[in-house]
C-alpha cells in the first residue's frame, strides 16, 4: 500500500514527529511505501476562497502543494499528524488541508484510508475534544476510512519523545495497517 504521511510540526525531533518515525517502522516492516511531507517545511500559501479552483483545477498559488495533492491522489493512505495548537492543528498542516478543496471531488473518491496522531502538552480530556471533533468531521466530508486515531495527551513536554507508551501505540498502529 502507498501511504502518504503529512507532518504539521515545525519541530523535527517533537513529539509528533516521534509517533510518526515509530508508525513508519511499523508501517515499513509491513512493506508499505511511505512518502513523507513534512508540511511545516515546504511552500504552502494559505487558500484565500478566490474559487479560481473550481474544487478541480489549478490553484492560483504557485508552490508546493500541487506535489502534495499528487501525492496524496497517487495513494491509498493518508496519515495526518499534528501537535496540538489552541485545540486544533498547527496552522502549517492547517493551510495545507485547507487546499485540498483544489482537488475535493477527486480526493473524495479515493475513498483513502486514513490515520490521525495529535499531541498534546496537556492531560487534560478538553485539549483533544476539538481536534476530535474536526478529525471526525474531516473522515466524514473527505469519505476517508479511518484506520486508527493516536490522541497523545500529555505528550507535548520536552523528554516526552523518550517514553514507551505512545511510541509502541504508534508502532503497532503502522504495524497493523
Amino acid at each position: 500500500m502507498k501511504i502518504v504521511i503529512l507532518t504539521g510540526s515545525p519541530h523535527k525531533n517533537g513529539t509528533s514527529n516521534t509517533l510518526v518515525n515509530e508508525f513508519i517502522k511499523g508501517a515499513e516492516e509491513n512493506g508499505h511505501v511511505i512518502k513523507r511531507l513534512d508540511i511545516p517545511f515546504l511552500k504552502i500559501h494559505p487558500c484565500i476562497g478566490c474559487e479560481s479552483c473550481g474544487m478541480n483545477g489549478p490553484c492560483v498559488f504557485n508552490d508546493d502543494m500541487p506535489d502534495i495533492l499528487d501525492a496524496i491522489l497517487e495513494s491509498d493512505m493518508i496519515v495526518f499528524a499534528t501537535p496540538i495548537y489552541y485545540f486544533g492543528f498547527s496552522a502549517q498542516i492547517k493551510s495545507a488541508i485547507d487546499r485540498f478543496y483544489s482537488k475535493n471531488g477527486r480526493i473524495q473518491s479515493k475513498h483513502l484510508k486514513s490515520v490521525f496522531i495529535a499531541t498534546a502538552w496537556n492531560n487534560d480530556e478538553v485539549v483533544m475534544s476539538g481536534i476530535k471533533k474536526h478529525i471526525d468531521i474531516l473522515i466524514d466530508y473527505l469519505n476517508l476510512d479511518n484506520q486508527g486515531l493516536i490522541l497523545a495527551k500529555g505528550y507535548g513536554y520536552p523528554g516526552a519523545s523518550s517514553e514507551k507508551y505512545y511510541k509502541e501505540e504508534a508502532y503497532n498502529l503502522g504495524k497493523r495497517v
